[in-house]
């Protein structure tokens, strides 16, 4: 298994999950207003868990987002 292959998962650092899945980044950037700070700038080396505690995220719905970031387009 590659590391993009691995699934995204609340144990995750945000550093690691847009390394494997440069796609993401568009999913924490578009939450920074919420956080009321650049996440990827702040956050970089906590996992999703943290984020969404310290933020007050919604866990579960960032979670999908980036796996729906993360998947593949067919064929590549």
């Amino acid at each position: 298994m590659t590391t993009r292959d691995r699934k995204i998962s609340p144990d995750m650092t945000l550093l690691d999950i847009v390394h494997d899945h440069p796609d993401t980044e568009a999913v924490f950037r578009a939450r920074d207003e919420q956080a009321g700070e650049c996440l990827l700038c702040q956050a970089l080396f906590d996992t999703v868990a943290e984020v969404a505690e310290r933020y007050g995220l919604d866990a579960e719905k960032l979670l999908d987002d980036l796996a729906q970031a993360a998947i593949r387009p067919t064929g590549q």
